[in-house]
């Protein structure tokens, strides 16, 4: 599988602008936008005149010449009422941030000491971004709707949960402040004229199964099981009978062929 080509130059720009701002200089965990939120939102449009613009009632992130870009580091249940509105008007990229590699940095929300910085063992995928696909299911087969998985390399900053009230962290025991990026590794996009063929592993037969398409993508059955719900929904593939106690699938005809652009 291949990701589309990026601009590292330009990522490093929008972290520098963003990293040595008024952003972080009014301290981590205090900012009211995110860091990765700001920098992609830098990186995909420099120009702030196209951020934060209005239509139909909603504010979009960016409104440019490549039409809305709405930024969602997370629970994109929150975009359903967005979404209805902006792609009846608009091609819409949804750009999904996801930690490749990570490193822990714990710090001190009182006195602003950090310890040492560590590495996290976990690994992030671009399948990872499918638990947030589930909630706006009705929207991903609309011929405006991309979606933009932005593979990161990130630094972490955590603090105990006592010490303040910011919300938790996946993990018992720590805060998460705020996440830094340091490198854009890959860039994906799918949806739309981009199809959905990236997530397609090769070497399915016409006629598959979730244990097929699970073992084939290297994420199990379970979660090729998932993951084949949310791509019928895309009209990537389609649920055509049973096998024993197992679906059957098959690609569709618009299921589309990975791009590299």
């Amino acid at each position: 599988m291949k990701g589309a080509r990026m601009d590292k130059e330009r990522f490093f720009n929008a972290v520098q602008c963003v990293v040595n701002g008024e952003h972080l200089r009014a301290g981590i965990g205090t900012y009211g936008e995110k860091t990765i939120h700001a920098v992609l939102k830098n990186y995909f449009e420099p120009y702030s005149d196209s951020h934060e613009r209005k239509i139909g009632g909603f504010v979009a992130d960016v409104i440019g010449e490549n039409g809305i870009i709405e930024i969602q580091t997370a629970g994109f249940e929150k975009l359903r009422k967005k979404l209805e509105v902006f792609l009846s008007v608009s091609r819409v990229t949804v750009v999904y941030p996801i930690p490749r590699h990570k490193w822990i940095i714990s710090i001190d929300p009182e006195t602003g000491e950090q310890g040492k910085r560590r590495r996290s063992p976990v690994t992030g995928i671009p399948a990872d971004v499918f638990p947030e696909l589930y909630k706006i299911k009705p929207f991903l087969g609309n011929e405006n709707f991309r979606l933009c998985i932005v593979m990161l390399d990130v630094d972490e900053y955590r603090a105990p949960p006592e010490k303040d009230g910011l919300k938790r962290g996946r993990r018992r025991g720590y805060v998460r402040y705020d996440r830094i990026p340091r490198e854009i590794a890959e860039e994906i996009y799918v949806g739309g004229e981009f199809g959905w063929g990236y997530f397609i592993p090769d070497g399915l037969p016409e006629e598959f199964t979730s244990y097929d398409f699970g073992k084939l993508s290297g994420v199990g059955q379970k979660y090729g099981s998932f993951m084949l719900n949310i791509l019928t929904s895309a009209d990537a593939v389609e649920r055509i009978g049973k096998r024993g106690n197992s679906y059957l699938y098959r690609l569709s005809s618009n299921y589309g062929k990975f791009l590299d652009v």
